[in-house]
């Protein structure tokens, strides 16, 4: 999905006049976010394109981690599967088995007196985002039918 296409699902919950006039940007500029920038002029560089340029720019993901925790969530970048290669899926699927477990034990750990520290969760939610990253890589290598990708996903750090 592109971004004026993300802009245009987003104005459908709201009105492009609030957004104006809350922004304190004209109507017309709303409405050409939301068109598909073309050669002739129809479409304006929208908000989220100029994001996605700072972050390129920048190569920091910083806006994107305050733009999910302002939104009640947390971002974990998916990780790199392309230049990855493996014979068997059951090597991935344990390690997700053993990071999973590895989980459970944080928690068990932090909870036995009752009471979580902020460094147990700190502990608790990189064990949680390591995880989900290589999950998320198990899962792309499946939906490209690239079983042999899976045996060389580097392992986390447990």
């Amino acid at each position: 999905m592109d971004s004026h296409d993300v802009l245009k699902r987003a104005l459908r919950k709201t009105t492009p006049k609030a957004v104006a006039a809350e922004l304190g940007v004209s109507l017309s500029l709303v409405y050409k976010w939301a068109e598909k920038p073309t050669e002739f002029g129809s479409g304006s560089r929208n908000p989220l394109d100029r994001l996605l340029q700072i972050m390129d720019l920048s190569g920091d993901t910083g806006i994107v981690e305050w733009l999910c925790r302002q939104q009640g969530g947390h971002f974990v970048k998916d990780p790199d599967v392309s230049s990855h290669h493996i014979d068997h899926v059951l090597p991935a699927v344990q390690e997700i088995i053993g990071q999973f477990s590895d989980l459970l034990n944080e928690i068990s750990e932090a909870a036995q007196d009752q009471s979580v520290s902020r460094q147990e969760a700190i502990q608790i939610r990189q064990c949680w985002d390591s995880l989900k990253s290589f999950a998320e890589g198990f899962v792309r290598c499946c939906e490209h039918g690239d079983f042999k990708t899976m045996s060389h996903l580097p392992p986390t750090t447990r």
